[in-house]
């Protein structure tokens, strides 16, 4: 299934953005795809990233979420503005194992001030996707010089 992609200004500007971020580089964690509306982000498995049973950590999972929803959030904004995250709930369905595990953003609510998001992980072991976790996330659009 092919993915529309956003345009290279708004990909560019993203991943700018997500160049920045010390902890997604710290994790390991990197953009996939940018598409309006929908970020993925893969974090590849490593023991840095898992708790004591062997299992991707919850703070791992939840962290590539926040960020591939913000991301999503992002690509709807306006060249002259940033996302922050107001709030987000994430539920854990499944022990989160595979190769690597994805985050998916998607919008489902777009604003001027405030954007609602999905966001879903999945835990993926060759071909095969499962879903590991599942939330919802509020974002805030500032400006620029606002931060």
């Amino acid at each position: 299934m092919q993915q529309e992609q956003a345009s290279p200004e708004v990909q560019k500007r993203i991943q700018a953005s997500f160049g920045r971020q010390g902890l997604m580089a710290h994790l390991g964690a990197r953009i996939t795809h940018i598409g309006p509306g929908c970020v993925h982000i893969v974090l590849p498995g490593r023991p840095e990233v898992t708790q004591q049973h062997g299992y991707f950590h919850a703070g791992a999972s939840s962290a590539i979420a926040d960020s591939a929803g913000g991301y999503a959030a992002f690509t709807l904004f306006p060249e002259d503005t940033e996302v922050l995250t107001v709030e987000y709930k994430i539920n854990l369905l499944a022990p989160a194992v595979g190769d690597h595990i994805e985050a998916v953003g998607t919008v489902l609510k777009p604003g001027r001030t405030l954007t609602v998001c999905q966001l879903e992980v999945f835990g993926v072991q060759g071909g095969q996707r499962k879903l590991v976790a599942n939330g919802q996330q509020t974002l805030i659009r500032v400006n620029r010089h606002e931060q």
